[in-house]
């Protein structure tokens, strides 16, 4: 009986001790807004991305080349999203830049944007779906898309410099307005404004 006590009482330490380490490791979440909070690691994030488009989008509307378009033309320049490609040492989804340079843009009524050609497939299936169920007085014509007149596109690259536990990264955005019909770049803009000092902690024992 003593032989079975010990044993209860240890098993009962055991499963108390558990119970303390599995609250002591239990994961937290803080909520904080968007554009703030702690940096972690030095990476890429979402401050950056503020700090870019907010720049870049400035210098793309106050374009001259831009406005001269919509007095000759009589209308707003149409826009789409090219590549945004990502030349940096780590993963960055480009796609986050583009989307929202194209959003402030569109809200600044400054110029109309067309789907990417990733999105047009699905419109063009619809379309073609409607050719043969839907009512011919609300059916959508086919062949009859809007056409781009300059295509945004851009790269992300870094420069990163390491001495020791220091390391700086410096990051260079680049964005662009292509003609599509002549090839000839519109505006075109950089920043080259993000730069982190990252110092890695000294391990003690």
């Amino acid at each position: 009986m003593k032989g079975t006590a010990k044993t209860s009482g240890f098993l009962l330490i055991v499963l108390l001790l558990s119970m303390i380490l599995m609250i002591s490791c239990a994961t937290t979440v803080d909520r904080v807004e968007a554009g703030s909070g702690p940096e972690v690691g030095g990476y890429w994030n979402d401050i950056d991305v503020n700090i870019v488009c907010t720049s870049l989008i400035g210098e793309c509307l106050g374009s001259p080349r831009l406005e001269r378009f919509e007095s000759e033309n009589g209308r707003l320049p149409i826009l789409v999203v090219g590549r945004f490609k990502n030349g940096s040492d780590e993963h960055i989804d480009t796609s986050i830049i583009t989307k929202k340079m194209q959003v402030a843009i569109i809200n600044s009524g400054r110029a109309d944007f067309i789907v990417d050609q990733g999105e047009r497939g699905d419109l063009r299936s619809e379309r073609d779906d409607q050719q043969a169920w839907a009512n011919e007085d609300v059916v959508k014509a086919i062949a009859n898309e809007d056409a781009a007149d300059f295509m945004l596109q851009g790269s992300v690259k870094t420069i990163v410099q390491q001495s020791g536990k220091t390391t700086i990264r410096t990051y260079y955005v680049n964005a662009e307005l292509v003609d599509v019909e002549t090839g000839r770049i519109l505006w075109t803009g950089e920043n080259n404004e993000i730069k982190k000092v990252v110092k890695a902690a000294s391990v003690r024992w």
